[in-house]
């Protein structure tokens, strides 16, 4: 009886990614015991277009949840819940009855609405978009995405507005998978451009002007909150599902920052700078987007953030190109050069995003000569992951009007200690890197944890561990001098796509 108790006292994490899915089991200490991990697949048809198949994200995140399950020795029903984070703009529609998906995910990362994107602006509407929601019309947000579905796949209009068919985002679509609910938290609401985030409710305004019928969209319940049960055909147990959170909020909560000022950046698919802003929605005026954190027990929390499309997929992409055979191989070859010489990377692969906002801009490799190596072009790439980093940081200092004192670095790619270095010798302050990495992860966990009871919020700071700081060795002038190198390769980039067919 005391074992199963004990087994009671962790908690599961699924963790679905832009480019995998995870599934970790942590202890009462908020300690890792058990991982597993699936890479998904992405599929690219058109220039621009970017899209997973939702099947594939049901199946994998059971067969990652079964394989942890496995290692630590436990079953479902030994966990007291398991958490939800997840990639956030994505958006899947499926058939209401069925749950079959009726077409694949449209990925955060997908430029096809751009063109509409355009339209809005140059129609007025960027101001009443970013009042209502925080964010400014790209199509990197899930509203334009819901729009082109909904004018692209015959019978859908209809469809939804009978209400035989469900939107939602990542977590919405597991969660009716996994437990037959139709919800989301207001996390990954706030990414959809459709979410008054002061109301915390869906913008009857910008339903009407994107067509989407409001009994098409998921409930939106408290980030910290139960929000079902798994189905018992699909593990056996009844497990609770507490605890939503879009990744990178979940990262914030991973990070322990809790209190206004407090923020992180992860280096995942993309980078991703949030910082705390308390109970006040901070509008920003340096190109950088208001959301929601989290919301919990009526309290409602919120961030400001910036949002680059391309990091750690850059070092992906030059691994797919067989430049080098694993992201492990980049800290080497980068400091096996005294510098850059020169060379800079733009990693435009997806757009633009924070402060810039340019969905035509285009990756590019700037300043080679036939001297240009391998070792010059993922230096480069590691290099375009700090300077994009120093871009958010530079509009979050400005918004705020007060200086970031460290950075806190989460995610795959700051296992890199050439990485955490160089950005501390850009940005000229700590960078602070935790034993846990993955917290994303982690701050499902402890979002499902303080659901439930097994902790209270006001524990999560004393649960999160730091491995290292890297502190600036660069000097002001070198600083500045590769500063205005990556300056002036961003404009050579910007606007590349714009007329193409």
């Amino acid at each position: 009886m005391k074992a199963k108790e004990e087994a009671k006292r962790q908690v599961g994490a699924l963790d679905l990614g832009t480019t995998g899915v995870r599934f970790v089991v942590v202890d009462a200490e908020a300690r890792e015991v058990a991982a597993a991990y699936r890479e998904l697949p992405l599929a690219c048809p058109k220039p621009g277009w970017v899209e997973q198949e939702p099947r594939l994200m049901v199946e994998f995140a059971l067969e990652v949840l079964h394989e942890a399950l496995a290692k630590a020795g436990l079953r479902a029903g030994d966990l007291a819940a398991i958490g939800i984070a997840n990639q956030r703009e994505t958006v899947v529609v499926w058939d209401r009855n069925s749950g079959a998906p009726l077409a694949p995910a449209i990925v955060w990362q997908d430029r096809r609405t751009a063109p509409r994107c355009r339209e809005l602006s140059q129609a007025g509407w960027e101001k009443g978009i970013r009042d209502i929601t925080g964010l400014s019309p790209d199509p990197y947000f899930s509203a334009t995405k819901l729009e082109w579905l909904l004018g692209h796949l015959p019978g859908l209009q209809a469809r939804a507005q009978a209400g035989e068919v469900c939107f939602g985002t990542v977590d919405s679509w597991l969660l009716f998978r996994l437990a037959g609910v139709h919800a989301t938290d207001p996390s990954n609401a706030s990414r959809t451009m459709l979410f008054d985030i002061r109301r915390l409710s869906w913008s009857e305004e910008l339903l009407e002007l994107f067509s989407v019928p409001p009994s098409c969209l998921p409930e939106v319940r408290p980030s910290l909150s139960v929000f079902g049960h798994t189905r018992g055909d699909l593990l056996g147990a009844e497990v609770p599902l507490a605890g939503v959170l879009g990744d990178q909020q979940a990262a914030l909560l991973g990070q322990g920052c809790l209190s206004p000022g407090e923020g992180k950046v992860t280096w995942g698919t993309g980078a991703f700078l949030l910082v705390n802003t308390g109970g006040r929605a901070v509008p920003s005026r340096h190109g950088l987007l208001t959301t929601v954190a989290y919301t919990s027990g009526g309290e409602v929390r919120y961030a400001l953030e910036g949002a680059v499309f391309v990091a750690g997929a850059a070092i992906q992409w030059l691994r797919d190109l067989g430049l080098i055979s694993s992201a492990g191989e980049s800290q080497a070859l980068a400091g096996s050069l005294p510098g850059n010489e020169g060379v800079y990377f733009v990693p435009a692969l997806a757009g633009l995003g924070a402060p810039h906002w340019d969905p035509y801009a285009r990756g590019a490799i700037l300043g080679i000569t036939r001297g240009t190596t391998k070792a010059h072009l993922v230096r480069a790439a590691l290099e375009a992951i700090a300077y994009q980093t120093c871009d958010l940081v530079r509009a979050l200092e400005a918004d705020a009007a007060t200086p970031l004192p460290a950075l806190r670095v989460d995610g795959g790619a700051a296992r890199n200690d050439f990485l955490c270095q160089f950005q501390a010798d850009i940005l000229g302050i700590p960078v602070q890197r935790p034993q846990v990495l993955e917290t994303t992860a982690l701050g499902a966990a402890l979002a499902a944890g303080v659901s439930v009871g097994l902790w209270e919020f006001s524990d999560i700071p004393s649960l999160v561990r730091w491995e290292r700081a890297f502190q600036p060795r660069m000097s002001p002038a070198k600083r500045e001098q590769l500063l205005s190198g990556w300056r002036k390769a961003v404009e050579r980039a910007k606007g590349w796509a714009e007329g193409a067919g």
